[in-house]
């Protein structure tokens, strides 16, 4: 209920009368704005445009990785996966590194734009382009599902009649992928429309205004006094990727075939030119995931942007000087505060959620499950406003607003990163046997008890791999933070956002580096604790 009740007041405001009484008249006002349609029709032609980017890519490196038996699969596989893992902020401000005059990975091999020449990302297409990669993940592992449960008898009785590979993958393979691939790209879409970390580091100095940008600046040159407009803005927002998701559902139903049981496709054997595409696949993801993290490294080891990198001008100088900022170092507290604080109490209420639902058989608990998700599944600039609208008033009883504080983060966190940890709980309390539970209820035991002493043990692995996800995801959360944070309640995602735009690349590189250690570290932890988590539930388990 933390984001449902937020996101009902938000709609209805959007949806509230206009200045002379006529209905729907705020909405109609917002909508003929000059500012909105230009926002309006950028977000759409971007977001379509990164799903073409998506699409491409998630499927090529999915059906390589899937279909051919190359070494190095999993190393591969999660390489794919990298743009999901890192935050869109890091990965933007490692492209703008990457393709600037400045770069010391282009630089040397003169592939650099001039000096003085803007940098190409700087465009309506840069941001196509770096959202499509982001989302590409999405389509990559739609793919590689649908791969894994191919039938290896459907393949082999094609082979026996003697099809060749590229007649197989065009006839059997291809047929049965493309509505998986069809389901992620409208997928990829619905958060395209969402995106709020790529188009506020590359549209905002490019000129090229999205609605989620649009609302941060009317929000942040306006104040509070402007959240009817915005929200009118925010409901078109969530129109269009509910839109989007409703569209994925009747792809999955409409075109979905059903595949008998049994041992599944494991790709083709080695041929003679396997070489190639190993190449091909290794040369792609160096380029997409290995040279912007470089260039991001390089960028934070120099003293100054244009100062090339070479042993004389390295220096750990931006790092020393990032923890010796006050600012800095708050942030990383107030980051780590609230993610622990989200992680835990996600953590706790979803077990206990979880049991109440499946277990208990609780109608109340199953419709507190159900509406969980109207946080996750809303872009997180449309929930922010939301949580603005309800938070800045006064509370009833104790007359406090949380507007401005650390609560009104936490809440958000909570309202948004929920479901991440409640569904793999409930999907491991599904799959436990219900004898132990019936056992201890036939004995005496009485819900509470039950719960504590036998089902939360059991649920503890999964609990916890769910909240270390929700706190790798929280800890360099900017969407919602750039909305809500005010002074002394910085995170690491504003300020690595609010360094970039003052100009401060060189420091904003050197806090990204330390943020992007972290998510490593963070991914390590989570993969050993995932181990507790049904098969599926976190994204490189699909491989």
């Amino acid at each position: 209920m933390t984001g449902l009740w937020p996101l009902l007041r938000l709609f209805a405001l959007a949806l509230a009368p206009g200045e002379e009484g006529q209905a729907l008249g705020l909405l109609a006002e917002t909508l003929g704005g000059r500012a909105f349609q230009r926002a309006f029709w950028n977000t759409l032609s971007a977001s379509a445009g990164s799903v073409v980017v998506s699409t491409v890519l998630g499927m090529a490196l999915a059906l390589a990785t899937g279909l051919l038996r190359m070494p190095g699969r999993a190393v591969i596989g999660f390489l794919a996966l990298s743009p999901l893992l890192i935050p869109s902020q890091i990965m933007a401000l490692a492209w703008i590194e990457l393709m600037g005059s400045s770069s010391a990975v282009l630089s040397p091999l003169g592939l650099a734009p001039p000096p003085g020449r803007p940098n190409p990302l700087y465009s309506g297409a840069g941001v196509a382009w770096l959202m499509g990669l982001e989302h590409m993940p999405l389509v990559f592992i739609a793919v590689r599902a649908s791969l894994s449960a191919i039938p290896a008898d459907l393949v082999e009785a094609a082979r026996i009649a003697g099809a060749s590979a590229g007649r197989i993958t065009r006839r059997i393979v291809l047929p049965l992928t493309l509505p998986a691939a069809a389901a992620g790209a409208v997928l990829a879409f619905a958060a395209a429309v969402g995106n709020f970390g790529v188009p506020a580091l590359l549209g905002i100095p490019g000129r090229f205004p999205v609605l989620t940008t649009l609302i941060y600046q009317r929000l942040n040159g306006f104040g509070p006094g402007v959240i009817g407009r915005v929200a009118a803005m925010a409901l078109v927002l969530v129109l269009m990727a509910a839109a989007a998701l409703a569209l994925r559902q009747i792809i999955l139903r409409a075109l979905a075939v059903p595949l008998a049981a049994g041992a599944r496709f494991q790709g083709f054997a080695p041929g003679r030119w396997s070489w190639l595409p190993v190449v091909l696949v290794w040369l792609v993801l160096l380029w997409l995931a290995v040279l912007p993290i470089m260039a991001l490294l390089t960028t934070a080891l120099v003293p100054a942007l244009g100062v090339a990198f070479g042993p004389d001008t390295a220096s750990l100088q931006n790092f020393q000087a990032a923890l010796a900022n006050p600012a800095i170092r708050r942030a990383f507290a107030n980051s780590f505060l609230l993610a622990g604080l989200a992680a835990a109490i996600s953590a706790l209420v979803s077990i206990a959620l979880a049991w109440l639902s499946v277990t208990a058989k609780s109608r109340l608990a199953r419709g507190v499950s159900g509406v969980a998700e109207a946080g996750f599944v809303v872009p997180g600039t449309v929930l922010a406003l939301a949580m603005i609208l309800t938070y800045l008033p006064p509370l009833p009883l104790i007359g406090i607003s949380l507007y401005g504080t650390a609560a009104i983060l936490l809440i958000a966190y909570l309202g948004r990163f929920l479901p991440m940890v409640l569904r793999p709980v409930e999907a491991a309390i599904i799959a436990a046997d219900p004898a132990l539970d019936e056992a201890a209820r036939i004995a005496g035991a009485g819900a509470m008890r039950r719960m504590l002493l036998i089902a939360a043990p059991a649920l503890l692995p999964a609990a916890m791999a769910g909240a270390m996800l929700v706190f790798m995801t929280a800890i360099n959360e900017l969407t919602l933070s750039a909305l809500l944070w005010s002074a002394g309640h910085e995170t690491i995602g504003v300020q690595i956002f609010s360094m970039q735009y003052e100009g401060n690349s060189t420091g904003a590189a050197a806090l990204s580096v330390m943020a992007l250690a972290l998510v490593g570290v963070l991914v390590l932890l989570l993969g050993r604790f995932g181990r507790g988590l049904p098969p599926g539930t976190l994204p490189w388990q699909a491989q």
